[in-house]
């Protein structure tokens, strides 16, 4: 199962330019409010911090004198492995996410403005949220286009309100929730404690992705960082907001993209440092990648350069644009997409990248194919968790695993690190 992350914000800050430049989808983009109205789905690859296993098995096999060195005009530059989804080039692997793309959201969407409910009902199955900032501060709170960008202090202030605002309709929206059943809720409490608030909290909220761990570490987040008198049965509409502001951070943990960050005011990221926050530039990601699609240039998304083909069959006004982005790239290493997303894959959502296969001595699946799945996992996942990730058959019949590096049997609960090659022994 992919990984989800949501692309939420205010309308008009450049959330479906992100969506397809990270996804190469054709979605309606213009600057107008709620250009999207049913959120859009797709996949965007990111790439593997390590390097594939591939290149372990190249040297492998270099050295044992059953593969000849790396030619220089070899088009993967050395990789050997043949990827089911996504690619790689050079042993840097890409590894799939699925990236949702939510109609704009507006103050008051608690309350059914805007989409209301429906937006936020949209961002339930999603693991974590990008929320896309615009950083050069040219919009109001509604998406509404004021003009040019603002000065220091005036983005800052809108960045400040965006932020804060959707935190707000997530803590509102999840305090209506355990509002509405509260009665019974405190009921469970006095009969079975703490426990029993823990169970009528998860089964409200599962709705929402919630499960018994999270909310037991939203409770414990909640104790310890909330001065709350008496108990539950006692507590009125504000303290259920502030328990709602902690099950939000569990349940929707949130990484920013300050767009538009060409245009922004020097400084304007570093205002919060406090949070997880990524300067980005979604018009120009997606223009380089048209661009290397039509043949124009040749570019690798998160690279600080590229290189253009052939100058002479570009008229004037492509090699200027081509110009002004190439020195902006570089000012900047980089548009920032690919640095955001894996920051929130990697560091916010804690993933390793594991290669499971058929044959741990070749390192082939079934059919030969050399390493064709990357999964992405949870870092601690046990040996049996992924036999289940990669079929619910594998996982109830799991016997035993391999290490493909070391040959070494492991059991259920061996704990996968990142890269790792195993392979599954089950009963069929």
């Amino acid at each position: 199962m992919l990984v989800r992350i949501g692309l939420v914000g205010k309308p008009n800050v450049g959330k479906s330019t992100f969506f397809s430049a990270a996804t190469l989808a054709q979605v309606d983009i213009a600057n107008y409010p709620f250009c999207t109205i049913d959120p859009n789905v797709g996949v965007a690859f990111v790439e593997a911090r390590l390097p594939c296993a591939c290149k372990s098995l190249r040297e492998k096999l270099e050295g044992e004198g059953r593969l000849a060195p790396i030619e220089l005009d070899d088009p993967r530059q050395g990789s050997l492995c043949e990827p089911r989804t996504g690619s790689c080039i050079g042993h840097r692997r890409s590894v799939p996410v699925a990236l949702v793309d939510v109609a704009g959201l507006v103050p008051g969407a608690s309350e059914g403005r805007g989409r209301g409910n429906a937006f936020l009902a949209d961002l339930a199955n999603c693991d974590v949220l990008i929320q896309v900032l615009d950083a050069a501060g040219t919009t109001d709170e509604e998406g509404q286009y004021l003009g040019g960008a603002a000065s220091l202090e005036d983005a800052a202030k809108r960045m400040e309100a965006e932020m804060t605002f959707l935190e707000n309709e997530l803590d509102a929206w999840i305090g209506g929730l355990l509002n509405e059943g509260w009665n019974r809720g405190v009921r469970r409490v006095q009969a079975e404690g703490e426990k029993g608030l823990v169970s009528f909290i998860h089964e409200r909220l599962s709705g929402l992705g919630a499960t018994h761990s999270l909310v037991t570490q939203a409770m414990m987040h909640f104790r310890e960082h909330r001065s709350v008198e008496g108990q539950p049965w006692d507590w009125g509409a504000d303290v259920l907001q502030q328990l709602g502001q902690s099950l939000r951070l569990h349940l929707f943990p949130i990484v920013y993209a300050a767009n538009k960050a060409d245009l922004s005011p020097s400084g304007v990221v570093d205002r919060f440092d406090n949070r997880t926050i990524v300067p980005c530039m979604a018009d120009m990601e997606l223009a380089l990648r048209r661009a290397t699609e039509s043949g124009l240039i040749q570019y690798r998304p998160g690279a600080p350069t590229f290189e253009v083909k052939s100058a002479s069959s570009l008229s004037d006004a492509q090699q200027k644009a081509l110009s002004h982005m190439h020195a902006k790239l570089q000012t900047m290493q980089g548009t920032g997409l690919a640095r955001l997303l894996d920051t929130v894959l990697f560091d916010r959502l804690d993933r390793i990248v594991v290669y499971p296969v058929q044959d741990e001595t070749h390192w082939v699946d079934g059919e030969g194919r050399v390493l064709p799945d990357a999964f992405v996992v949870p870092q601690g996942i046990h040996a049996k968790a992924l036999a289940s990730h990669v079929h619910t058959d594998l996982g109830a019949g799991f016997i035993r695993g391999v290490d493909g590096r070391t040959r070494r049997v492991v059991g259920a609960d061996h704990e996968l690190a990142d890269g790792d090659v195993l392979k599954i022994h089950a009963k069929t």
